[in-house]
């Protein structure tokens, strides 16, 4: 499992124009699942997201989590952050988990965050999603879950 976190000041998702996901102040978070991640996982994979530190406290480290703040969590699928990119100009998605478990997986973490915390917006498994986002500072974080 992995996750391209990112500290927003805003971030929200679009399908054909229409607007399917927003938040303010947050984290937006990339969501890629590997061959082999098993829905076991996705509970401690939930709870990093919602505890990974990435928010600065009074002394201007970062030491608060999304939850600390109350922000928002916007989780948008992308089967690309599961390429090998090792060699070649072309990337391969051989380790990359099948569409079928990958949306499965996805669908188990998104249940999982709306039952964990109010403010949980997503993006659509499998559409062509346009991303925008002010990455505040920029903080951004690779957290993988083997």
């Amino acid at each position: 499992m992995i996750g391209l976190l990112q500290r927003v000041s805003r971030a929200s998702v679009r399908v054909e124009d229409e607007l399917i996901g927003q938040i303010g102040v947050g984290i937006l978070v990339l969501v890629g699942f590997e061959r082999g991640d098993q829905e076991e996982r996705l509970d401690r994979f939930l709870e990093r997201l919602l505890n990974y530190r990435v928010f600065a406290d009074s002394a201007g480290r970062m030491n608060r989590s999304v939850r600390d703040i109350g922000g928002g969590l916007l989780l948008v699928p992308q089967f690309t952050l599961a390429a090998d990119t090792n060699s070649g100009n072309r990337p391969s998605f051989t380790p990359a988990a099948p569409p079928a478990l990958g949306q499965a997986l996805f669908e188990g973490l998104v249940e999982r965050a709306e039952l964990a915390w109010p403010q949980v917006q997503t993006g659509l498994f499998g559409a062509d999603m346009q991303v925008e986002l002010v990455n505040d500072g920029p903080v951004t974080f690779w957290l993988q879950l083997n």
